[in-house]
């Protein structure tokens, strides 16, 4: 089953779905843009898990989440960050990113989330926010390279913003 994993990269900015349509649509927000990038606070890891749009992530996958915190007292810290990728004059670049914390038991298979909250933040990304300044400093690092390292021309492209917030530059 491993092998079959496919990697993920981001979505890539298609065409514009109203070229040619005079108003229908137009406006409107697509989830073509966005991706929903995992972060393992403890690994320091980060991978793109397109499952996550529907709350199906590998991490997420088996996991009753509750609202509260405190009923999950054993769960492991994780990041769930949608990343929006947009075009400008100079090129593609991370136009929103938004951060929800996480926390999954595999033990006791319950997790806790803020199931509104990851909705408005997915909503925060595609309308080109950044918040993540709420991120630990040690998971701001890790998003950092990794978006860095997934594409170096969409990190330069990006905001003073998303750096400072990331790198505190």
């Amino acid at each position: 089953m491993e092998e079959n994993k496919k990697k993920m990269g981001f979505n890539i900015i298609k065409n514009d779905p109203t070229d040619g349509h005079k108003g229908f649509g137009k406006g409107a927000l697509s989830l073509d843009n966005v991706s929903p990038v995992i972060i393992d606070v403890n690994a320091g890891e980060a991978e793109i898990d397109i499952g996550a749009m529907h709350a199906r992530s590998a991490v997420e996958k088996g996991i009753k989440f509750l609202p509260n915190q405190e009923e999950v007292p054993n769960g492991k810290p994780y990041w769930l960050v949608w990343v929006t990728i947009d075009r400008k004059v100079e090129g593609p670049y991370y136009a929103g990113v938004t951060a929800c914390f996480m926390t999954v038991d595999r033990e006791i298979r319950r997790g806790y989330k803020s199931l509104p909250e990851h909705v408005n933040r997915m909503d925060k990304s595609l309308k080109r926010h950044i918040i993540v300044d709420h991120m630990d400093e040690k998971s701001k690092h890790t998003l950092a390279q990794f978006l860095r390292a997934h594409n170096e021309d969409l990190w330069n492209n990006s905001s003073d913003e998303l750096k400072k917030g990331l790198l505190g530059e």
